[in-house]
């Protein structure tokens, strides 16, 4: 795991997110993380993206504005950078994904570099679905990937 610098709690709908920054860029948010007593002003990196997943969570924000700072291989990195050209309020499937990337055979290798996309929400991994749609594996659990596609998608997906 890289080296983040500092490590902030923001509030969010769905508790405490921990955001790592690196060289003053959003380096990795985690779900469900224990909250240790981490004092310090916040940057304003930090505070800026506090505002828009606010905006976002209430649904006024369809897209971030932040810098990021991404450790990972090469094609890890291609992935992640693929993620975020799907359009808010659209999924893609593994598989076209894998496709858009050249090979649709390295769907494993795919699925495998989205479940260790470190910025989730703002890279949005949530985007990405299953055969024929089905809800499938997220850093945050299920019940926040329907969630947030729920968010995107202005409807209601009812409940597990």
């Amino acid at each position: 795991m890289q080296h983040i610098e500092q490590e902030f709690f923001i509030d969010s709908k769905f508790g405490k997110l921990l955001i790592g920054i690196k060289q003053n860029k959003i380096a990795r948010i985690s779900f469900n993380q224990p909250q240790n007593s981490l004092k310090g002003i916040k940057p304003k990196v930090v505070t800026s993206i506090e505002n828009q997943l606010l905006e976002y969570f209430n649904g006024h924000r369809k897209d971030f504005q932040f810098e990021y700072y991404l450790n990972g291989t090469d094609f890890q990195k291609e992935v992640w950078e693929k993620l975020m050209e799907i359009p808010y309020g659209k999924t893609i499937s593994y598989g076209k994904l894998a496709a858009q990337l050249g090979d649709v055979k390295k769907i494993r290798a795919v699925a495998n570099a989205v479940g260790k996309n470190p910025i989730p929400i703002l890279i949005p991994c949530h985007r990405v679905v299953g055969v024929k749609g089905a809800l499938t594996g997220y850093v945050g659990g299920l019940a926040i990937k329907r969630q947030l596609i729920e968010i995107e998608s202005n409807r209601q997906l009812g409940l597990f």
